[in-house]
């Protein structure tokens, strides 16, 4: 029988009974923080951080694996919002109305989503256009490659070593998907109705290369030709990118799905942010990197840095995904935030929480007059709601002055 370990992010820990093996491959795998309980053999100390999703550990000779399930505290169809927001923030999103059929579990739930939205992109049949490809052949076809004909045939005629584009369905967009089907096919806890259409998915890319794991991803540009992919596109690419637990720790095999709370936060906030202050007329650079010395020897980068019409900055925030404690905010993150405005030549910073226990709080540094906002969004909310106290966020950052 398959044994299921449940826990919530940013909760306390749990004892459980788990094989060493499996104890020491989610330590090291960095899935949840795991320690041997010194006073009882063959338990271990789990406690989940900002990571949630679902991992499968098999232990070899056993037929069922470990599973060990994160749930978010944030509802999972408030967690897709934040999502589809940061990826398409024009798109459909923005209404909040995202398909997860009911799930309650996060892999299900992307798993139907992924589907649905692969669906949709492929109901009009397969993308078509034109991909580089070099051969080897027997006629001229495109160009030839005259350096690579030379190299290699040593002045023969036949064959030809050509260069031609060729209009083929073999193209980034549908490998990305083709992947992204294969790689939800392996992950544990996808039920068998969303597996099924799935494997129809898989069945219409039958055709479409895998792209190799490890390999850069193609890159794909929005254009009007892909308009009906590109929802379909941003969640296969989440799928793929940074988010997937696979590998083999010894003779342990490690497979599943997580998603970093803390990035999909800072993501929300610096897109929703960036497009609340496009409208009043600023632009934002995200992930901006800085200098903190005159040397320019310590570098800095803040989540967010709003520049004026000038260019010069005027407004640099910082996304924090913690909840308040009952003594308050980290000092350190105060700390920092006064580094980037002393840096930066600003006498207000912004720190935006996921939840506090007042929706803003302001502190002004002696001596120096600089005030650090703390700003707390509630995720609980309706996206309209959301979004409108982005929008107050945002309303404070462009009337911030400089030194």
């Amino acid at each position: 029988m398959t044994q299921v370990v449940e826990l919530v992010e940013h909760t306390s820990a749990m004892g459980i009974p788990l094989p060493d093996a499996v104890g020491r491959a989610l330590a090291a795998g960095d899935v949840v923080d795991a320690a041997p309980d010194p006073y009882a053999p063959g338990r271990w100390s789990l406690r989940a951080g900002s990571k949630v999703g679902a991992v499968a550990v098999v232990v070899p000779g056993k037929d069922e694996p470990v599973t060990v399930r994160v749930t978010p505290k944030v509802a999972i169809a408030r967690l897709f919002f934040l999502l589809g927001y940061s990826l398409d923030p024009k798109g459909s999103w923005r209404d909040g109305q995202v398909d997860i059929a009911g799930h309650r579990d996060l892999l299900p739930a992307l798993a139907h989503t992924v589907e649905r939205q692969i669906d949709r992109a492929l109901r009009q049949g397969l993308l078509q256009g034109y991909l580089a490809t070099e051969e080897t052949s027997l006629v001229v076809r495109g160009r030839v490659r005259e350096a690579e004909q030379i190299r290699r045939r040593f002045g023969a005629t036949l064959p030809v070593e050509v260069e031609y584009d060729e209009f083929t369905i073999d193209i980034a967009e549908n490998r990305l998907l083709r992947t992204a089907v294969e790689r939800l096919l392996r992950l544990p806890g996808v039920p068998h109705d969303v597996r099924r259409g799935l494997l129809h998915q898989r069945a219409r890319l039958a055709d479409v290369t895998v792209i190799v794991r490890g390999r850069p991803l193609p890159v794909w540009q929005p254009s009007r030709l892909n308009s009906r992919y590109q929802h379909a596109l941003h969640l296969a690419r989440t799928v793929l990118e940074n988010n997937s637990v696979e590998h083999a720790p010894g003779a342990l095999r490690v497979d599943g799905f997580l998603f970093d709370m803390n990035k999909l936060f800072e993501d929300f906030v610096t897109v929703a942010l960036r497009e609340a202050c496009r409208s009043l007329g600023h632009s934002a650079r995200l992930q901006d990197p800085h200098h903190l010395d005159e040397a320019s020897a310590i570098r800095m980068k803040p989540d967010f840095v709003l520049y004026g019409p000038s260019g010069a900055p005027c407004a640099v925030v910082d996304a924090k995904y913690k909840t308040e404690k009952r003594d308050g905010f980290p000092d350190a993150d105060l700390y920092q935030m006064l580094a980037y405005c002393t840096a930066l030549g600003l006498r207000e910073g912004h720190l935006v929480y996921a939840k506090g226990n007042a929706p803003h709080a302001a502190h002004t540094v002696r001596h120096a007059g600089i005030v650090i906002h703390q700003h707390a969004l509630d995720l609980d909310q309706e996206p309209s709601g959301l979004l409108s106290d982005v929008e107050k966020v945002a309303a404070r950052l462009v009337s911030t002055p400089r030194v």
